[in-house]
This record gives C-alpha cells, structure tokens and sequence, in this order.
C-alpha cells in the first residue's frame, strides 16, 4: 500500500482482526455483484469505500423513477442511465481508487461461469429465484464463496454459502429450485427503503470477512429481520447429502 492507501483505509488498518494484512487481501480482491439495485447499492458503495480492489457490476436495467426510493447508487440525474453505468460513477466519486467493471446484461451461461470463476467472492443482489440458483451454480461448480440476500415489503434475509468448505451447504440446499415458492416483486408489493440498505450492508460486511479472513461469516445460518418490529432471527441449516448441485463437489473434495 502506498501512503494514500494507508491513510484511506487507516481505521481497517487499527483493527487487529484486519490490520495491513486483511487491508492488502481486500486490495488484492475481485468481487461480482449481480444487481445494481436496492441491496447491490449499499454492497457495491461499502465495498468500494472499504477498499476492494476490483468491483463487476452486473445488471441489464436501467434507472427508473420508482428506483430512487432505496436504490442509492443512483440519483434523479441517472433515469434512463443504465444501472452500471450509474453506478460506476457514482462508485468512482466515492473512492477514485476503485476499479469498476460494467457487464450492462443479464449474466447467464458461460459469461456468468466466466465471471464467477474469475471473483473472489460473489454477491447475490438480483430479485428473483431463476437468477438466483443459476449463480448457486456457477458459485458451487467454482468454488466461490457466495453471499446472498434478499428484501420484501419489511422482510429481510442474509445468508454465506461458503462452497470452498467440503462440508459447505448451497443456496438449493436451503431453497430447493422447483419448489413451489410464490415469488414477489417490490414492483408489485412494495419494499421499505432502509431495509434494502440494512440488508446489503450485511452483504458487504460478509464479504468483507471471507475476503480478509476475520471473524466468524454467516455461512451456514440464515439471518432474518422483520424489521417493522427490528425482530431479528438467527437459523441455522446445513448441507443436503441429496443435494443435486453440491453434493457430488463435496464427495469429489472429501
């Protein structure tokens, strides 16, 4: 790190959880974010702000009015911008250090498994089920640990799959893909803004962890807040020996 950089990420640097080692693995780092919008807002400004070397910022939308309600990698000048594009700028004012990457598309196929394979860690920040269990996927096919969340109406949850552990449960361990799970949209229920905010923020402190080693990740539980009363719950699961997407990954690495 140069002097700037060891004045930039100086109150990281004073935590012995941390310290100049976790700083330059955080430095070193390259972090997906799928979703540029209500949790990926908060992940992707925390991320850059705390110093992560390379951000990919994934999304095929663009800025809408109704976004600006919780979305605050964007602003009012933004309509019409594509999500990435605004968000890069606005990325860039916040810390001129950070390098950001756009993919202005919906990540699917062999460009996700091309950028899963590539990160560090992958943030979840999408809104619905089917882009969800692909990026499980390509995370447990890769080995990339993967934090994901999610926010409706006033209902939040956090999660860590961390499939570089043998033992590692994945998203389709917790959610089985093909289930018959009712999926909503905030476009249609409606979402409390700051929820979005608490939600990933927790999403960046996570990955925050697995990226410089410290403290203990919520792989394994899934965290939820009813935040209309601030009630928080902690549940834990672990990996199903069923699993299509992960067991035969977990048997190859025993």
């Amino acid at each position: 790190m140069n002097d700037d950089q060891l004045l930039r990420y100086s109150r990281h640097i004073l935590l012995p959880e941390i310290g100049v080692e976790g700083q330059e693995a955080i430095l070193a780092a390259r972090a997906l974010i799928v979703g540029a919008g209500g949790l990926g807002s908060p992940a992707a400004m925390y991320l850059a702000a705390a110093g992560v070397g390379t951000l990919v910022l994934a999304d095929d939308d663009t800025v809408d009015l109704t976004n600006l309600q919780r979305q605050i990698l964007h602003s009012a000048e933004g309509v019409g911008r594509l999500k990435v594009e605004s968000g890069r700028d606005t990325l860039h004012r916040l810390n001129p250090l950070a390098r950001v990457e756009t993919r202005a598309l919906r990540l699917e196929g062999e460009a996700l498994e091309a950028e899963v394979a590539a990160a560090d860690v992958v943030l979840d920040c999408s809104d619905n089920f089917a882009t969800r269990h692909a990026i499980n996927r390509a995370c447990a096919h890769h080995a990339r640990p993967l934090v994901s969340g999610a926010a409706i109406r006033f209902d939040g949850q956090v999660s860590v799959f961390d499939l570089r552990q043998p033992d590692g449960a994945c998203y389709h361990c917790l959610f089985p893909e093909g289930e018959d799970v009712e999926e909503v949209r905030c476009a249609v229920m409606g979402v409390f803004a700051p929820l979005t905010g608490i939600v990933g923020a927790t999403q960046a402190a996570e990955a925050l962890k697995l990226l410089s080693g410290c403290g203990a990740t919520l792989d394994g539980r899934l965290l939820l807040l009813d935040s209309l009363s601030m009630n928080w719950r902690s549940v834990s699961f672990g990996r199903d020996p069923a699993c299509p997407v992960c067991a035969e990954r977990a048997r190859a690495q025993a």
